[in-house]
């Protein structure tokens, strides 16, 4: 690529850059296309530095260095060097292991300098493109779903005595925005979250009745004990809807303080009735412990709240009007499920064990706020652990 650019240009290129000149009027002043000067200035690590660039403090710098030379050879300890420089003896110590002489054991304070110096060059090779091992597990996890965080985080979780099984989320997205890299990158894409590059305008909400929410089912009735994720057998709920056209539409209930999700079918449609139905069904079987209340949306699908209550023995409330942060949970899931089933579709294709199919996968995703387990082992905790489970552990 470089050869696009004339060796006097690319110093040019480096000299307005430093100074603060935008790509695109660089590209103007030397004749080149404004693409090629971005790949040009992303090869060198995005920020060319200057040759007298300093370093953070939080580095060793070059007078440091000079002092742990001349004290080293004094004969004083580790210790005593990093507490008049007023750094950590671990500091010291790994600054003395990477740069003393093998034969002579004596430190170069010059050479380890430019070593250091050489070393924070950027771009770095990726771990991800020299570590096969790595690479294969990071893939797999990306192919079930995983984003890049719950795949660094998860990583720990299944390989807790491998140190080598370890890389940062921020690594993982520099693999695929920054620095492509072949098949990596097509492998992030084609498991991305999500496609879209701009949040939408929110549309003008249609005013409705909300004349089945009485006094007794406002959310400022529920439970105090519901705000402590550590009880469990709260749930939080909604509907996301297909097409106009299709009528159609899937339930999703959330446990608040597993995270686990069950999915409900409605394929004739979201009526009050049918919705009271589906969900009685597939929440009566649903232990005590596990069954104690639901927040839902205002939606009218839910206006026969009181048959769920009497079939299930779950209490049902209403969150505040235009306040979809009471639901987070309930809210976090949605945004996930839209991943399979995408707005202005046809809902009505998922069948019962299609929904299961989505339910189970998610429920085997990690969650950062779980330490990285899944849904499915904390409730399989729960359940194990606790003989009277109305109150989690964590795992």
């Amino acid at each position: 690529m470089n050869n696009q650019i004339p060796r006097d240009a690319q110093e040019l290129i480096l000299v307005m850059f430093r100074k603060g000149i935008k790509q695109n009027r660089i590209a103007v002043e030397l004749g080149v296309s404004a693409k090629t000067v971005q790949r040009y200035v992303a090869r060198l690590g995005g920020v060319p530095r200057p040759l007298d660039t300093e370093y953070d403090t939080r580095y060793l710098g070059h007078d440091e260095r000079y002092e742990i030379a001349r004290l080293h050879d004094a004969g004083v300890s580790m210790r005593q060097i990093g507490a008049r420089l007023s750094r950590a003896p671990s500091t010291i110590s790994r600054e003395l292991a990477r740069h003393r002489e093998p034969r002579s054991g004596h430190y170069l304070p010059q050479r380890a300098h430019t070593r250091a110096w050489q070393r924070q060059r950027r771009p770095k090779p990726s771990k991800l493109a020299t570590d096969a091992l790595l690479r294969v597990e990071v893939q797999r996890l990306l192919k079930k779903r995983y984003s890049p965080e719950q795949v660094a985080g998860r990583l720990p979780v299944l390989f807790p005595d491998d140190e080598s099984m370890r890389i940062s989320h921020e690594s993982i997205y520099q693999s695929l925005y920054l620095y492509p890299r072949g098949e990596l990158t097509r492998e992030l894409k084609a498991y991305r979250r999500s496609a879209r590059t701009a949040r939408r305008p929110r549309g003008k909400r249609r005013p409705h009745t909300t004349s089945w929410i009485t006094e007794d089912v406002k959310i400022a009735q529920r439970p105090e004990e519901v705000l402590d994720r550590t009880i469990t057998g709260h749930h939080e709920g909604d509907l996301i809807k297909g097409t106009l056209a299709s009528n159609s539409a899937v339930g999703t209930i959330v446990e608040r303080h597993s995270g686990y999700l069950n999915l409900i079918h409605l394929p004739e449609g979201y009526s009050a009735e049918k919705v009271a139905a589906a969900i009685s069904t597939q929440m009566q079987p649903v232990p005590e412990w596990f069954a104690k209340t639901l927040t839902w949306d205002r939606g009218a699908e839910l206006a026969k709240h009181a048959e769920i209550t009497a079939t299930t023995g779950i209490k049902v409330y209403f969150a505040d009007p235009r306040c979809p942060q009471q639901r987070p949970s309930n809210e976090n899931t949605n945004g996930l499920l839209r991943e399979y089933m995408p707005k202005g579709t046809d809902l009505s294709i998922h069948t019962r064990a299609d929904l299961d199919h989505i339910a189970t996968e998610l429920n085997d995703r990690p969650r950062k706020r779980l330490g990285f387990h899944t849904p499915n082992e904390v409730l399989a905790k729960l359940i194990l652990d606790n003989p009277d489970p109305s109150v989690a552990s964590t795992p």
